[in-house]
């Protein structure tokens, strides 16, 4: 017996993480399956320590002569979450001019949290399946079948 894959014909296929993204479209059919590498991006995004210029300041507690440190921002996760709002921001314009109908995004928790948080209402109409897993240094054969058996499941 053929498995079905779910995933209808011409189907957007978004793979991402805080700093790349793999947009893949379905040639195949919602039995047979098979991704296309449509386009892909990436972000050269520094470490943590890298953004660091200088140690981190420190604030007065008080009338006694005890001082606090003072967390340097985060740039690298900043630089993260704008990312995945760029994404989110990409799929708006692309829904809007009809280039997809039906969309899967399989995701690290805090892109794929974020790219929630800012999607369109009209890219959520569109979506089907959207999976808290990193794929995005996994061969298309395995995203295939993570995606077929999520699928599945959903």
């Amino acid at each position: 017996m053929t498995r079905k894959s779910g995933v209808p014909h011409n189907a957007w296929v978004i793979i991402v993480d805080g700093e790349k993204v793999l947009y893949l479209v379905n040639k195949g059919d919602d039995i047979d399956m098979h991704l296309v590498v449509r386009d892909k991006e990436e972000q050269d995004n520094p470490q943590a320590q890298d953004w660091a210029a200088n140690r981190p300041g420190r604030f007065n507690d008080g009338p006694s002569p005890q001082r606090s440190a003072v967390d340097d921002t985060d740039w690298h996760q900043l630089e993260k979450e704008r990312f995945a709002k760029d994404v989110a921001e990409q799929l708006y314009k692309d829904v809007h001019r009809g280039r997809f109908s039906d969309l899967i995004i399989v995701g690290s928790r805090p892109a794929l949290s974020e790219i929630r948080k800012e999607m369109h209402p009209e890219v959520a109409k569109t979506l089907r399946l959207d999976v808290a897993k990193v794929l995005t240094n996994h061969p298309i054969d395995e995203i295939e079948t993570l995606v077929s058996r999520e699928m599945e499941n959903s």
